[in-house]
């Protein structure tokens, strides 16, 4: 049975294109850096985003945790969002393998602003631990995008105080988009950047960092301590390089899946849609019926599958793999749904 699945824009398949390219690609070992596709898209990635140099990483996992393990020494303190991804969703990773702590700034809206970097970068005292690296996000995973002239803003602060800059940009071509922009103007003023290839670009496995060539050869050092020498991994490669010269190209379609989601569900009474969290391919929304969480249950006996909700809050994300019959399909299941089930007092 085929699902409609929109847990995540991860759990996109390889374009038939993709797998061609796979079968065909030309390989060697890629920790001798003699794999001729993944030197293509290392300096692919880095000539997009307006940096040097580009490592080719198992994860978006790994390239944020390789660029805290370059930008930092061990004992050091990185500042970042509360809710961002590198805290809650990397099992802890920036402890256990930088051992550097984290100062976590928290907005309603989760965006960090300059006030909140003055306050959080460390006095020159004994008792201190060194502030090393700002980390930003954008997109954020809360379905918003930051604004570039606060982005800005942040990077020029961070510099003037001494820090480095990441960004992790796992979903930065989507805000490129809505920004309307090239991505280059998002990414070049970062020391180093972080983005999918997976996560909506359709390739099976794989994300870039990228930076300036003496960071991306320590990251590369790095990233064979973590075991991410991956040999003849052209073959992965070769989706990476259609993830950024096409894929990249289509991910106006999943925002406009996204929006004609979130207006059909405004127009169903007991669904409330997060309007404010509406900028890329996400839709938030909340059922205010007496058992919601049977939602996750009753619609994947209707063929679709989506997350259980967060606080409350469901989250379904759109793909290359969603097409307008499959929302259609979706907004039909939150009809049948509400139908069925009492609305909350």
């Amino acid at each position: 049975m085929k699902y409609i699945d929109l847990r995540s824009d991860t759990v996109t398949m390889p374009t038939p294109q993709m797998r061609k390219a796979m079968s065909e690609a030309l390989v060697g070992d890629d920790v001798y850096q003699d794999d001729p596709t993944v030197k293509e898209l290392e300096t692919l990635a880095a000539h997009v985003t307006g940096h040097p140099a580009g490592l080719f990483v198992a994860s978006g996992t790994m390239g944020n945790q390789l660029a805290i393990m370059t930008h930092t020494r061990r004992g050091d303190e990185i500042i970042t969002g509360a809710n961002y991804h590198i805290v809650a969703h990397e099992v802890g990773a920036a402890a256990v393998l930088s051992n550097v702590s984290i100062r976590t700034i928290h907005n309603d809206n989760d965006f960090i602003y300059p006030k909140d970097i003055k306050s959080a970068v460390r006095s020159i005292d004994i008792h201190n631990p060194r502030t090393s690296l700002l980390s930003l996000e954008n997109a954020l995973s809360n379905g918003t995008i930051m604004p570039i002239e606060l982005m800005r803003e942040n990077i020029e602060l961070a510099h003037s105080l001494g820090l480095n800059v990441h960004l992790d940009g796992a979903r930065v071509f989507n805000a490129a988009v809505t920004l309307n922009c090239d991505v280059k103007t998002l990414t070049a003023p970062f020391d180093s950047v972080m983005f999918c290839l997976s996560k909506g670009l359709c390739s099976p496995i794989g994300s870039m960092l990228v930076g300036s060539k003496d960071f991306i050869e320590k990251a590369r050092k790095n990233r064979k301590l973590l075991g991410g020498g991956m040999r003849q991994a052209g073959i992965l490669a070769a989706a990476g390089l259609i993830s950024i010269h096409d894929m990249t190209k289509r991910l106006a379609e999943d925002h406009h899946h996204a929006q004609k989601l979130a207006l059909a569900l405004t127009e169903i009474k007991e669904v409330e849609v997060y309007d404010k969290l509406r900028d890329i391919n996400m839709v938030f929304f909340k059922l205010h019926v007496e058992t919601a969480e049977r939602l996750v249950e009753f619609a994947l006996a209707h063929g679709c599958k989506i997350n259980p909700p967060s606080d409350e809050v469901f989250r379904v994300v759109t793909h290359n793999d969603i097409s307008s019959a499959d929302v259609d399909a979706f907004i039909e299941i939150i009809r049948k749904f509400v139908k069925e089930n009492p609305r909350a007092n």
